[in-house]
């Protein structure tokens, strides 16, 4: 069979509660038709799970490995070093070994110097922003001097030669930007489609990131906000893609995934909601690790299908590039699993049984099959007791919200979980980690 074509759609800060699938849309005054007919034509899953915040969800999807081993541990200002070491190998480069056309178009974060921009790092051709979408606010800012800050703007670049500065990321811009990363998309597929090759998609949206504003043609479409109009509008640009591949007629030749890279945004008037999770992003609360997930492909993956089975975001490393026939890097610890049986239904099971999850250098939680023990606690962002004298163990099936411990009456649960984190900790002691900055 020949590699499938791969189109991965990434949204910015979307939660688990806010598409109609996942018993939010119209109750969030925004409904999303088009998103919500890519699930019952697919697999949807209710325990996919990511990293903390933007830099770690990313710097995971594109190298397998847990950020703490990376280094990738959290966002830093312009100019400093930031993002993925030229050492570690990105999904990209896998696939475009594979003779994949492969293109990034959206919001980068893992790199915003030579060396480390997308078309450096496997991508043929890329066109965003090298950082985040709260940059698009400088110049708007009282006080703002140039003089002293970074003025951020949106760029592009093509494999083998310098990215160059297109316009200024400012707030006019920020409304339009999604609008023309689905433009860039569209015509990447048609070209590509023509000349028979297989190609992998990356298009990490800016909604519905701060300040979450809506393309003037969106604006006051729901009557509930800029939040719901925006939401409205990400609908519409998924719904164009898959438009696009329905249009080539490569739809069962395509792997079409549509996730989020983390919990929802928690700052007022741009606050999200995870559903019957609790917590927002930047917490180990199953509200910031649990995010939606959307994959289809007619005749490998069967439609209307819903697991509650745990997934990680570095297994989409892995389970890409298995897909794709590339074999992984053999010479560093890969945390991904190949998920394939799970996603196509020849198991009913995944093939994860849990994971640990860092905030910075800390190790905040483990999950483990229905549960979750918290050696931090911080229920809501900037609102935590620190470190924990005795964990926390919640039942996430019984316990959603995670409100009642249960450690004195399970205390077994503490052999396996520990053992994770034994194992864990040898192989960073075997394959030492990369220190947040560390130069190329």
């Amino acid at each position: 069979m020949n590699p499938p074509n791969i189109v991965l759609i990434v949204a910015d800060n979307l939660g688990w509660g806010e598409l109609g699938c996942y018993g939010g849309g119209a109750l969030r005054g925004a409904p999303t038709p088009r998103i919500d007919a890519l699930a019952r034509q697919g697999l949807l899953l209710q325990n996919f799970n990511v990293e903390s915040d933007c830099v770690p969800t990313r710097s995971a999807l594109m190298s397998g490995r847990h950020p703490i081993r990376t280094g990738c541990l959290q966002s830093v200002p312009p100019g400093l070093p930031q993002g993925l070491t030229r050492w570690e190998v990105t999904l990209a480069e896998l696939l475009s070994a594979q003779g994949y056309a492969t293109a990034h178009f959206g919001k980068w974060h893992l790199g915003d110097i030579e060396g480390r921009y997308p078309s450096d790092r496997g991508f043929d051709e890329w066109y965003g922003i090298p950082r985040t979408t709260d940059e698009s606010q400088f110049t708007s800012t009282v006080g703002f001097d140039p003089s002293v800050a970074d003025i951020p703007h949106i760029m592009r670049g093509r494999r083998g030669e310098p990215s160059e500065i297109v316009k200024v990321y400012d707030l006019d811009s920020r409304r339009g930007i999604d609008a023309e990363l689905v433009e860039h998309s569209q015509a990447f597929m048609q070209r590509h489609h023509a000349a028979r090759k297989p190609f992998f998609l990356y298009l990490p949206l800016v909604h519905l990131h701060f300040p979450t504003l809506p393309h003037p043609d969106f604006a006051g479409r729901t009557g509930a906000g800029d939040f719901a109009d925006s939401m409205v509008e990400m609908d519409h640009r998924v719904g164009q893609i898959v438009d696009e591949v329905e249009r080539l007629g490569i739809a069962d030749d395509t792997l079409f995934i549509f996730c989020s890279d983390n919990g929802p945004e928690f700052r007022a008037p741009y606050r999200g909601t995870a559903g019957p999770w609790r917590g927002t992003y930047h917490t180990a609360m199953e509200g910031s690790l649990r995010v939606p997930f959307i994959a289809r492909w007619p005749g490998k993956i069967e439609p209307g299908r819903i697991s509650n089975e745990m997934v990680h975001v570095t297994d989409l490393f892995t389970t890409l590039a298995a897909v794709a026939g590339a074999p992984l890097p053999d010479d560093r610890p890969i945390d991904g699993v190949d998920q394939r049986a799970f996603l196509f239904g020849e198991e009913e099971k995944s093939a994860r049984e849990g994971f640990l999850f860092y905030i910075k250098n800390d190790l905040r939680a483990v999950k483990w099959r229905d549960w979750k023990l918290h050696f931090y606690w911080e229920p809501e962002v900037n609102e935590g007791k620190g470190k924990l004298e005795s964990p926390y163990l919640f039942n996430i099936t019984r316990d959603p919200k995670e409100e009642t411990d249960v450690l004195v009456f399970n205390t077994w649960v503490l052999g396996p979980v520990l053992r994770m984190v034994q194992a864990f900790n040898q192989s960073c002691q075997q394959f030492p980690n990369t220190p947040p900055g560390k130069a190329d």
